[in-house]
C-alpha cells in the first residue's frame, strides 16, 4: 500500500520559514518525480514546486520562485520544501504528490492529474 504522509506545517508570522517534509512508503521512491501542491480555501490546488527523481532539475510556480526550495532524499524516501519569506498568501493546505512517469516538460509536472498517489496534506497558515 502506497503511502505519502506529510509534516512539518504549523503557523508563523510573514517572513518566517518553514520545512515540510513528506515521507513515502510502499514505493520505489526514486522511481518517481515527486512535487508539491497547495490549495487554499475557495480555489484549485495549485502547483508549488516539483524534483526529478534523481534531484537533478526542479520546477517552481512563478509565485514562490526564489523563496521556496525543493529537495529530496532517496535514500530515505523523503522530500521536502523549504519555505523562506513566507507570505500570508501562502496560507494553503500543502500535499505532496509522487509520479512515475520520467520527466517530460516543467509543463507536465505542474498538473495535479498526472500524479499517481497523494498524501493528505498539511497545513501551512502564515499571519500578517
Amino acid at each position: 500500500q502506497v503511502q505519502l504522509v506529510e509534516s512539518g506545517g504549523g503557523s508563523v508570522q510573514a517572513g518566517g520559514s518553514l520545512r515540510l517534509s513528506c515521507t513515502t512508503s510502499g514505493l520505489i521512491f526514486s522511481n518517481y518525480v515527486m512535487g508539491w501542491f497547495r490549495q487554499a480555501p475557495g480555489k484549485e490546488r495549485e502547483f508549488v514546486a516539483a524534483i526529478s527523481r534523481g534531484g537533478v532539475t526542479t520546477a517552481y510556480a512563478d509565485s514562490v520562485k526564489g523563496r521556496f526550495i525543493i529537495s529530496r532524499h532517496n535514500a530515505k524516501n523523503t522530500v521536502y520544501l523549504q519555505m523562506n519569506s513566507l507570505k500570508p498568501e501562502d496560507t494553503a493546505v500543502y500535499y505532496c504528490a509522487a509520479d512515475r512517469t520520467a520527466w517530460g516538460s516543467s509543463a507536465r509536472v505542474s498538473t495535479p492529474v498526472d500524479y499517481d498517489y497523494w498524501g493528505q496534506g498539511t497545513q501551512v497558515t502564515v499571519s500578517s
